[in-house]
């Protein structure tokens, strides 16, 4: 319909009281049969609106590189501001709003990245609301900007941007990313912040509404990739499954399994993907019965004792299943906006 519109108001222009038509010939550009009659100038003032509109449709595939850190976290890079200041940061399917630190903020975790100087970007805006966003594990505090996002080859203007001017304790003192920006839905952002996938399908930045994540176990090859899906990445068919809460990526997960024998999640549970979690995490009860299936024991830490250490974490509390990158490295992700599910495969 929007295309229609658009259309219309190219081939039917309104002069005074009447309606003035331009005939299109073969071979004759719009511009051209518009300027023949000494009505280019008027289209163009009129209509600017409606063309740069229909043009922001014409949305991209933008690929970003992610980075994995001992297979714990992976993260890619942004730049905000203009000129641009770049930042890492965790892509993160479990949360949805954008921050890194600021200048203004005098926190160990702070001074050990890179913080952004807003007085340095010509387009930043000041909005002044509070941020307070608590995570699993850390937590931040800070103000709300505005000011240009790009990621890959993507240009996302009017983006809110958090500032950290806090970051209590020691958890993003040693990390490896400078802040986080969020992929869930924006019912999970702070007041007044719009999610950065949100901005883009807003604008029609991007090529379709969606994303996809694939996790490589080496230190090379892990990709996010806006607006596509890369069937190299994976094998067989993608399985659809919807999304049973729009919030987080929370879906149906009928049970868990080892060797055809429901060890877990009897009877059905509710789970979501997380790109911004290392493990799989899931009740305490259901996550001891998967460890002894697979013959795991735990150590006085709570750790499993001899060659290797599980994927597998359990909470007391825990009401949803987190299926973190250690599920994500085995299945490649979809993540669809659109239409509202998840997408996954079995991964390369």
């Amino acid at each position: 319909m929007k295309c229609l519109v658009v259309l219309l108001a190219v081939l039917t222009l309104t002069q005074g009281s009447g309606i003035t038509r331009v005939p299109l010939h073969k071979g004759k550009s719009l511009r051209k049969a518009l300027k023949e009659r000494g009505l280019l100038e008027d289209f163009l003032r009129t209509h600017r609106y409606a063309i740069s509109k229909e043009n922001s449709g014409v949305g991209k595939v933008a690929r970003e590189p992610l980075v994995n850190y001992l297979d714990s976290q992976y993260f890619g890079k942004i730049s905000i501001g203009t000129p641009p200041q770049d930042f890492t940061v965790v892509f993160d399917t479990g949360s949805s709003d954008l921050w890194v630190p600021s200048v203004y903020c005098k926190s160990d975790a702070c001074k050990n990245h890179r913080r952004f100087n807003s007085s340095e970007s010509s387009t930043f805006q000041k909005l002044g609301q509070p941020l307070s966003i608590q995570y699993g594990t850390g937590s931040m505090e800070g103000i709300l900007g505005s000011d240009t996002v790009t990621v890959s080859n993507i240009v996302d203007s009017r983006q809110t941007v958090g500032l950290s001017t806090q970051e209590p304790g020691d958890v993003f003192t040693y990390f490896e990313f400078d802040g986080i920006l969020g992929l869930a839905y924006p019912s999970l952002a702070a007041k007044d912040s719009v999610p950065v996938f949100d901005n883009m399908m807003k604008h029609h930045l991007v090529a379709q509404d969606l994303f996809s994540v694939y996790m490589s176990r080496n230190d090379q090859g892990s990709m996010l990739t806006l607006g596509a899906i890369d069937s190299s990445y994976y094998r067989g068919s993608l399985h659809w499954v919807p999304v049973t809460v729009r919030e987080y990526w929370q879906f149906t997960v009928d049970s868990v399994t080892v060797d055809g024998v429901v060890v877990a999640c009897d009877g059905g549970c509710q789970a979501i993907l997380d790109t911004g979690t290392s493990m799989l995490v899931g009740p305490s009860s259901d996550i001891l019965n998967i460890q002894q299936a697979i013959g795991a024991t735990e150590d006085q830490y709570g750790l499993d004792m001899d060659f290797c250490t599980s994927g597998f974490q359990g909470e007391d509390d825990s009401q949803l299943w987190i299926l973190g990158d250690v599920f994500i490295r085995e299945y490649f992700s979809v993540f669809d906006r659109a239409n509202n599910r998840v997408g996954l495969a079995k991964a390369i």
